[in-house]
């Protein structure tokens, strides 16, 4: 059995979108993936150490990226950001300027990201951002919005850890359901879409299943039971 690392979303994949309640049959299958010798590294829009901790306190590999590919947590005072949290809070300001009922998610604290709650239109806050020549992204979790610095997203997040780890694109396998998943889907060979992913979601990704998050994880897993595990 060859060694495969699964690069996993949390937020509508091992959670319900909003809820933040584990799927526990789901993170009990993670567990014993991680005690077979894969690792399990959550990749994730929520803080890489919320992520962090759900990988110390659920079994999991000790490795997070959070903050959508912005901030990478190596161990509780380890953490690598690759984001810029000033361009993020200017970007926030303007964005304030040009759109009313723009408001900040209570979140865990940010460290390279500006989280927004989903109560504007993203589309007219990406077009003042262009107009105004900010060097950020905007991106829709469905849990949030994100701002994060321009080229930052999950895939560029994950391919630290890739690299640090010697890890080829063949060792990845990635799961997820919204479109900050994709830029993951993208570094993996075998990329898996949730039931509740939209049709462009899935339709970036290699497999898709019916059943929505946590459930979905265990549909994919079972798919794969006979596929990659065993090769």
């Amino acid at each position: 059995m060859k060694k495969k690392t699964f690069a996993v979303d949390i937020d509508g994949t091992i959670t319900e979108n909003g809820g933040g309640r584990i799927h526990l049959d789901a993170l009990e299958a993670l567990r014993r993936l991680t005690d077979m010798g894969h690792n399990v590294i959550y990749v994730t829009g929520r803080s890489s150490i919320e992520a962090f901790l759900l990988a110390v306190y659920g079994g999991t590999t000790k490795i997070a990226v959070g903050e959508n590919g912005g901030c990478i947590s190596l161990d509780s005072d380890d953490h690598q950001l690759l984001g810029n949290l000033k361009d993020c809070n200017d970007a926030l300001q303007v964005i304030k300027n040009n759109i009313d009922n723009v408001k900040e998610k209570r979140v865990f604290p940010r460290m390279t990201e500006v989280v927004l709650e989903r109560t504007f239109d993203l589309d007219i806050a990406k077009k003042v951002i262009l107009e105004n020549n900010m060097d950020v992204e905007l991106s829709d979790s469905q849990y949030a919005y994100h701002i994060n610095s321009f080229g930052i997203n999950k895939g560029t997040g994950f391919a630290k850890i890739m690299n640090k780890l010697s890890l080829s694109r063949d060792d990845i396998i990635a799961i997820g359901d919204s479109a900050t998943d994709v830029p993951l889907f993208k570094v993996a060979k075998t990329s898996i879409a949730l039931g509740n992913a939209s049709e462009q979601v899935r339709s970036e990704a290699t497999m898709t299943v019916s059943a929505n998050a946590g459930d979905g994880v265990l549909e994919a897993l079972d798919k794969l039971a006979f596929t990659e595990l065993n090769q």
